[in-house]
């Protein structure tokens, strides 16, 4: 008798629990697709996911505006809020509104990694990472959450990841373009000893490898001092440069680094010419008293035009900056997080017309654009993840008068023997 009745009470009790779980996710569902969280179809058809609403698109900035690259990373944050805006005022992208949610990392891996895990539940995409030791620090997590990233770092060790997105040239591609400006210039000779003053980490370490290989190729030999983030007096380094005798020396550090090198050295009687990567240099340093050594000794390599281009597309953007931003001073993160956010605001467009705003289309989206270009400098090919995004490199020169503190010296151009380094490397 107990078993005849407990049957169909069963029975009911399990009815009665389907209807709630229907209920409960239903109701979930609706929350969730509250929040821009949804993996549901939008109110237009347009497949969502996180970061993502009816009304929304989300994108994350883990930057650097308290340590070395403050500077860097304020331009670059500006640069990429004037594009939203720009974008927004244009009526969004697939309909949506684009919002930046930014954190200041100070340079500071841990508290970048806490940062990521604070915001990146809630965003689409990272059009901002600065700093190699960050974005390698955060490689599986974004790899596992299908982010696309661009970092505000060019290390080869970012390569090969189809989440991330190293812009442009790798620091290893612009070293051996500063070995080969060199040399073409006749600044230094087969026989001669170049130095490089180069940050610990994959930032230096991949700028080490490009100036050991060009060197080794054209018969020279080069000596490495090693420095730290925090190292701004490099009288230490300079002396042993010029105890080695070097001919010429490259520099992958910060701004602070590239002027104290050019300061000493020219205060030391080391008048030899130097060559920095692109995050070495602000145009902040002419107004400090290494500006005359800066303007007689230094030269950039870089994979973006110096914003005191003719381009009509960094003109566009320097006079919109400029008017939005008066009295900043517009410098190369002007110029790359503007063009970041630009080739990520294309990536979503694609994406959107692909029916899908998932973080996997944006990713697919993007990896589908062979001849990316913003009209900001080389158009730029994202189907390989194994290889630089540009092979071409910038050569650039401090100038005072300049807007940016730089000019072009040379237009962007391979260097030869890229193609066969590349290759080598695997």
């Amino acid at each position: 008798m107990n078993v005849t009745h407990t049957r169909p009470r069963t029975t009911r009790t399990a009815a009665l629990a389907a209807a709630l779980a229907a209920v409960l996710l239903a109701g979930t569902a609706c929350s969730t697709k509250a929040d821009g969280k949804s993996t549901d179809d939008g109110a237009d058809g347009v497949k969502a996911g996180p970061g993502v609403s009816d009304k929304a698109i989300r994108l994350g900035a883990l930057t650097d505006l308290t340590g070395p690259y403050a500077t860097l990373g304020k331009s670059i944050v500006q640069a990429q809020q004037m594009w939203a805006d720009e974008t927004n005022a244009a009526g969004g992208i697939c309909g949506r509104k684009v919002e930046i949610v930014v954190k200041d990392h100070g340079y500071d891996v841990q508290k970048a990694v806490t940062a990521y895990a604070d915001i990146s539940p809630d965003v689409v995409a990272l059009p901002q990472v600065i700093g190699s030791p960050v974005v390698a620090a955060l490689l599986d997590d974004i790899q596992r959450d299908h982010i696309l990233t661009f970092p505000q770092a060019w290390a080869a060790s970012l390569l090969g990841k189809d989440s991330v997105q190293v812009l442009g040239t790798t620091y290893d591609l612009d070293m051996i373009a500063a070995v080969d400006f060199l040399t073409r210039t006749k600044k230094i000779a087969k026989g001669d000893t170049i130095g490089h003053v180069y940050f610990e980490g994959d930032y230096g370490a991949n700028a080490l490898e490009g100036s050991q290989w060009a060197a080794g190729q054209a018969g020279m030999k080069v000596v490495g001092q090693k420095i730290k983030a925090t190292d701004t007096d490099l009288s230490a380094q300079v002396s042993a440069l010029n105890k080695a005798g070097v001919k010429a020396v490259l520099i992958s550090a910060g701004p602070a680094q590239t002027a104290s090198l050019a300061g000493v050295a020219a205060a030391r009687g080391l008048k030899v010419p130097i060559v920095s990567s692109a995050p070495g240099y602000a145009p902040q340093l002419m107004k400090t008293p290494a500006a005359a050594a800066l303007e007689a000794m230094v030269h950039v390599a870089s994979a973006a035009p110096a914003v005191s281009s003719e381009l009509p597309g960094v003109r566009k953007m320097v006079a919109s900056y400029t008017e939005k931003y008066p009295g900043q001073p517009v410098d190369s993160g002007v110029l790359s997080g503007y063009n970041a956010a630009q080739l990520l605001g294309a990536d979503l467009k694609k994406a959107c017309e692909g029916g899908s705003l998932t973080r996997e289309a944006v990713v697919k989206a993007h990896r589908s654009q062979s001849n990316a270009d913003t009209g900001l400098g080389m158009p730029q090919n994202f189907t390989d993840v194994s290889a630089p995004a540009s092979r071409s490199t910038y050569v650039l020169k401090p100038d005072a008068k300049a807007v940016g503190g730089l000019v072009g010296v040379e237009e962007a151009h391979q260097a030869p023997g890229v193609d066969a380094y590349l290759s080598a490397r695997g």
